[in-house]
C-alpha cells in the first residue's frame, strides 16, 4: 500500500528527547516499511526514517529558538499533504484537528489517531461537525467524552521488541518517575510515595513553559526537602533503557484521564513493573499483579512498593511481548487501512446543520 504518515512538527520523528506521539509515528512508520509498504512521512526535516521523508520544517519546532508560532508551519505541511493526496491509498494523520476542513474531498481515505485527551468542552462542537471523520482511539477510556464520534477502532500503542531490552536484575533499587513535570502527572505524589516508602526516587522529566511555575513553587522545593529524591532532567531514548531498566518500579500517580500512558509499556519492555493510579487507560494497560499494581491513593501506592519485588520481571516482559509490540500495532493499523482503501467517501455534516438550533433547520 501507499501510505502517508503525517506527524506533528513540534518534535522530530523519532524525538531527540520527550515526545510520545512522534515516537509512536516513528515505530509505526518503520514497521510498515519493514513489512514492504511504500510509506511517506511528513515530519520535521531532522527526522530519521527509512520511509520517504518530506521535511516540512528545518528542525523540530520545540527545539528551534527562532520559531514563535507553530501553526503556520503545520498549515504549510497540510498544504503539501493535500497537494499529494491522490498519490496515497491512505493518509494517516497524527495532528488531531487541523486537517479536518481540508480533506473533505478525500475523507474516506483518511484516518486520524487522536493522541490526546478528549474531555475538553471545546472539542464537543468540533467533533459534532466532523462526526464522520474516521478516528482511531488509543484506549477505550479515551473515547468516553465523545461516544458519538466515528471511532473505527481502538489500537493500543506498541514498541519495537528490541528497543528497550529486558533487565532481569536491576542495579538501581530506586523508584522512577518519567514524563513531564505537570500537575496532572503528579510528581508531588511520586515524591510523597517514595518518601513514605523509604525508597530513593529518580525523576526524569521535561519542564514545559506552562509548567515552570508549578516546578518552581511546588516540585523544586519538595526535591530540596527530600534527600531521597533526585531530579535528573529530561532524557532521550539512549538514557531511557538504563533509567527504566534499573528501576525497582515505575511510579505513575496521575490525576487526569490518561489516554494511554506510553511510559507504562516502556517500563514493561524492560521488565520493570508499574505502580499506577486508577485513572484513564491504566486498567486497560496494566494487568494487576502481573505487570504492576493499580492503586486508588498514596497509602495504597506505598503498600504496593513493598510488594513490587514479588512480581517476576520475566512475567512483566512477557505481558509486553503479548500485547504491546510495534509489530502488533502495525498489523492492527493495516487492517484498518485496507478497510478504508475498499470504502466509499465519508460525508461531513455541514457546519450550519450542527451549530444552528433545531427550529432554524425547519
Amino acid at each position: 500500500m501507499k501510505i502517508a504518515q503525517v506527524a506533528p512538527l513540534s518534535e522530530s520523528v523519532p524525538p531527540r528527547l520527550y515526545g510520545g506521539t512522534e515516537r509512536i509515528v516513528s515505530y509505526l512508520t518503520e514497521e510498515l516499511v519493514r513489512l514492504g509498504h511504500e510509506v511517506t512521512l511528513f515530519a520535521s526535516g531532522d527526522s530519521v526514517t527509512s520511509a520517504e521523508l518530506v521535511g516540512c520544517c528545518q528542525r523540530a519546532l520545540r527545539l528551534d529558538a527562532g520559531v514563535r508560532d507553530q501553526l503556520p508551519h503545520h498549515l504549510l505541511m497540510l498544504e503539501r499533504v493535500v497537494g499529494r493526496a491522490s498519490g496515497f491509498d491512505v493518509i494517516h494523520f497524527h495532528v488531531d484537528l487541523l486537517q479536518m476542513p481540508l480533506v473533505r474531498a478525500f475523507a474516506s481515505s483518511t484516518l486520524t489517531t487522536v493522541h490526546g485527551r478528549l474531555d475538553l468542552p471545546d472539542l464537543l462542537p468540533f467533533y459534532r461537525v466532523f462526526s464522520q471523520a474516521q478516528l482511531v482511539s488509543i484506549s477505550d477510556d479515551q473515547r468516553g467524552p465523545l461516544r458519538f464520534a466515528n471511532f473505527v477502532r481502538t489500537i493500543q500503542h506498541g514498541l519495537p521488541s528490541d528497543l528497550l531490552p529486558f533487565v532481569a536484575e536491576p542495579r538501581g533499587g530506586y523508584l522512577a518517575f518519567l514524563g513531564r513535570i505537570s500537575e496532572e502527572k503528579r510528581p508531588d505524589r511520586a515524591i510523597e510515595i517514595a518518601t513514605r516508602a523509604g525508597l530513593p526516587l529518580k525523576i526524569a522529566a521535561k519542564i514545559d513553559r506552562v509548567d515552570e511555575a508549578y516546578w518552581r513553587e511546588t516540585i523544586a522545593p519538595m526535591i530540596a526537602m527530600n534527600p531521597n529524591v533526585e531530579y535528573v532532567g529530561e532524557i532521550g531514548e539512549r538514557e531511557k533503557a538504563a533509567f527504566l531498566g534499573n528501576a525497582r518500579a515505575l511510579l505513575m500517580p496521575i490525576d487526569w484521564p490518561e489516554p494511554f500512558g506510553l511510559v507504562m509499556i516502556e517500563a514493561m519492555s524492560c521488565g520493570t513493573p508499574t505502580i499506577a493510579f486508577r485513572r484513564g487507560s491504566v486498567p486497560e494497560i496494566l494487568e494487576e499483579g502481573r505487570s504492576g499494581f493499580i492503586v486508588e491513593d498514596v497509602a495504597e501506592a506505598v503498600r504496593a512498593c513493598a510488594r513490587v519485588d514479588a512480581l517476576p520481571r520475566e512475567e512483566v516482559r512477557a505481558a509486553f511481548e503479548e500485547r504491546f509490540t510495534a509489530s502488533r500495532m502495525a498489523k492492527d493499523y493495516l487492517e484498518v487501512y485496507r478497510t478504508l482503501a475498499r470504502g466509499t467517501s465519508a460525508a461531513v455534516r455541514p457546519v450550519d446543520a450542527v451549530l444552528q438550533p433545531p427550529h432554524a433547520l425547519s
